[in-house]
């Protein structure tokens, strides 16, 4: 399959406002059918093929929230046109990157598997990844860390309730799924790091990843909701979403000092989009290739291309700093 033939496939998925970062779901133009026949493709991909196509959705994931802060940052910094870049760039990784990648794994079922596989997700994260992470914090001397790894927990929590509400209401047809969560704006400026131990750290970067991932996922579910004729169940993964993003991510990121200065952070940018579009993205695609998943290496062919181009772009806007 071509990389026009899987954008066709992605028509109406779901569109995010830049300027604002607006988290809103729109509904889908892709048919029920073509839902199953990609989910239906996915299955005879091989497993490291699909495990390397959820690596792809995280690190996309990750990279659209993290370059919406730089983008930010730069306009504090009066680099409008950097603060563009960022944006721009963003977009792609998750309009273009990371929708494909989702296309290509069928990770977009029914309301039903959609509500299963967030539940799934939120019970890890509220009973084993964060409270570990809190756990190890506490001992590095982490506290901040600590409090908030609790703090998210609980969160993940009212998260997994809420979804499994919302289930018995989609299978049953009684019932009402609750109302959406409301994300708190959490600012993001330039800093160090508010983290001491390389445990605490490297947690803080593995669950960045998995809240980037879980927003871009559950706008997608909220896509199709909204498609089947259940906006409450797309309201409800929104706002979900916009947790996801907007509080747990940037919470996350201020501990992290993910965010430097417009200088440091685009040469981060380079660095980052190097290493996928020489060494991670073709290596994906030379074991899809190996084992026969052409489409897949097609994608991740296609997208080390993409990201040589982005590191090109931060490359020359860095020279062009002051």
């Amino acid at each position: 399959m071509s990389r026009h033939s899987i954008r066709r496939l992605l028509v109406g998925l779901c569109t995010l406002t830049a300027a604002s970062q607006a988290v809103t779901a729109v509904a889908l133009a892709v048919p029920a059918d073509k839902h199953r026949a990609a989910y239906s493709a996915a299955q005879a991909l091989s497993p490291q093929t699909l495990s390397d196509l959820t690596t792809a959705m995280k690190g996309e994931g990750f990279a659209y929230a993290s370059y919406n802060l730089y983008g930010a940052q730069a306009d504090r910094e009066g680099q409008p046109a950097v603060g563009k870049l960022f944006r721009t760039t963003a977009q792609t990784e998750l309009n273009e990157h990371l929708h494909e990648a989702a296309t290509l794994a069928g990770a977009v079922g029914t309301d039903a598997a959609n509500l299963r596989q967030a539940i799934n997700g939120e019970t890890y994260e509220h009973q084993v990844m964060y409270r570990g992470f809190a756990d190890q914090a506490r001992k590095d001397g982490d506290l901040e860390a600590a409090k908030l790894f609790s703090e998210i927990a609980a969160d993940e929590g009212r998260h997994r309730d809420a979804y499994r509400t919302a289930l018995m209401v989609v299978t049953t047809g009684r019932g009402t799924v609750p109302a959406p969560p409301k994300a708190g704006m959490v600012p993001v400026s330039a800093g160090l790091p508010k983290v001491k131990a390389a445990r605490t750290k490297a947690n803080l970067a593995t669950a960045m990843h998995g809240e980037g991932f879980a927003h871009a996922s559950y706008m997608l579910f909220a896509a199709h909701a909204e498609q089947n004729g259940n906006p409450a169940l797309a309201r409800l993964f929104e706002g979900t979403a916009g947790v996801e993003l907007h509080e747990h991510f940037a919470e996350e990121a201020v501990l992290a000092g993910l965010v430097g200065t417009t200088k440091d952070n685009l040469s981060k940018s380079v660095t980052g989009e190097h290493n996928e579009a020489t060494n991670l993205y073709p290596g994906f695609a030379e074991r899809a290739a190996a084992v026969g998943d052409t489409a897949a290496a097609t994608y991740f062919r296609d997208t080390a291309d993409d990201e040589a181009k982005h590191a090109a772009a931060f490359q020359q806007a860095l020279n062009q700093m002051p």
